[in-house]
């Protein structure tokens, strides 16, 4: 029996790509699995304990992993406009949710994946997590922190690689979606570049449905095309 696994599932783009896994019949069971989930459906990935526990309720081996979680803002706290604006635990915030939180996942789930065969993880990156990329500024711990997950993102597909050759792990950058993530920014945001969920969900498991094995370790935007780190 096939089966795909959303992590953030709870979240806009999460909550949408699940859909869409339902909606297209593609695995024979979905599984959802967040903060706000109840019982088996619970996870947090700040707490590994939490991560181990929901892998080993997973019957199984799915053949895609899909993390969507992600931390820019919160009640509090906004992405820091300058260096004056740093602060110790608001930056361990950011690594420990868009960093260390998909690399845990990925130490827990990754064994439960086919040893042979397709399969594809993902987790949710940044276009602003690219180096090469940066021409602004600012943003110091989400771009920080999500740069830090390219990097574990390239690590993990090196190492699954000599477990499997025909794993896929990649980093996707989905553009500017209509969530909650994204709402406080969106005013500057063109109409055609903020999606809605649904087309961001598409279009992002459009993006995992043509990957190959050579693409392993890799960040990609929501259209295909690659993002250099």
């Amino acid at each position: 029996m096939s089966s795909a696994i959303v992590i953030g599932a709870s979240g806009g783009i999460g909550g949408a790509v699940a859909d869409t896994l339902d909606d297209e019949d593609q695995f024979d069971h979905v599984i959802r699995l967040s903060r706000s989930g109840s019982g088996e459906a619970d996870i947090d990935i700040e707490d590994e304990a939490s991560i181990a526990a929901a892998a080993a309720r997973i019957d199984g081996e799915p053949s895609l992993v899909f993390v969507a979680t992600g931390l820019l803002h919160d009640g509090e706290r906004q992405p820091e406009k300058s260096i004056a604006e740093l602060d110790s635990r608001w930056l361990a915030r950011n690594f420990a949710v868009n960093t260390i939180g998909p690399a845990l996942v990925a130490k827990h789930f990754l064994p439960l994946m086919p040893r042979s065969g397709r399969c594809v993880f993902a987790a949710l990156s940044a276009r602003v997590g690219s180096i090469s990329d940066d021409r602004i500024g600012g943003w110091y711990g989400y771009r920080a922190s999500k740069a830090a997950l390219n990097m574990m993102i390239r690590n993990l597909a090196i190492e699954q690689k000599r477990k499997n050759d025909r794993s896929i792990i990649v980093a996707l950058h989905p553009g500017t979606v209509d969530t909650p993530l994204s709402e406080p920014f969106q005013r500057n945001v063109p109409a055609k570049q903020l999606f809605d969920r649904e087309r961001a969900a598409l279009q992002l498991l459009d993006v995992i449905d043509g990957l190959k094995p050579a693409d392993s370790g890799r960040i990609f935007a929501w259209d295909g095309a690659e993002i250099a780190p």
